[in-house]
């Protein structure tokens, strides 16, 4: 038995040609799509929304999960070295919103003396 139904094959096949003159463009950022295989997701996301015979998407739950475990287990070494740097860098931060604070105060007062100045020469 087939996997893919005709709506699914004539969605791709759109997809395809759509591909090909350059007028297929992705979902979320709207770029051209260059890619094959880009090109055939995207049919076959519109062939499942369209409810034509088409497998679901393989899940990567078990990736993800291992991923995100082993991910907890570093993270959880790596904090309490941030911590200690984050300590240290809190001074720093504050130093730097003071300067920075001085130059706009600065900036500022110089864009005021240059205005007295031209409404004085009027």
């Amino acid at each position: 038995m087939a996997k893919y139904g005709k709506k699914a094959q004539s969605k791709v096949k759109k997809a395809m040609h759509e591909r090909k003159t350059g007028t297929l463009r992705s979902g979320k950022s709207g770029k051209k799509v260059k890619s094959r295989k880009q090109a055939i997701a995207i049919g076959l996301s519109e062939a499942r929304r369209a409810g034509a015979k088409v497998p679901a998407k393989k899940s990567s739950a078990r990736k993800t999960s291992a991923k995100k475990s082993g991910a907890r287990k570093s993270s959880a070494k790596k904090s309490g070295a941030r911590k200690s740097s984050a300590k240290k860098s809190g001074a720093r931060k504050s130093s730097a919103r003071k300067s920075t604070s001085r130059k706009s105060a600065t900036k500022k007062s110089g864009a005021r003396k240059t205005s007295k100045k031209r409404s004085a020469k009027r």
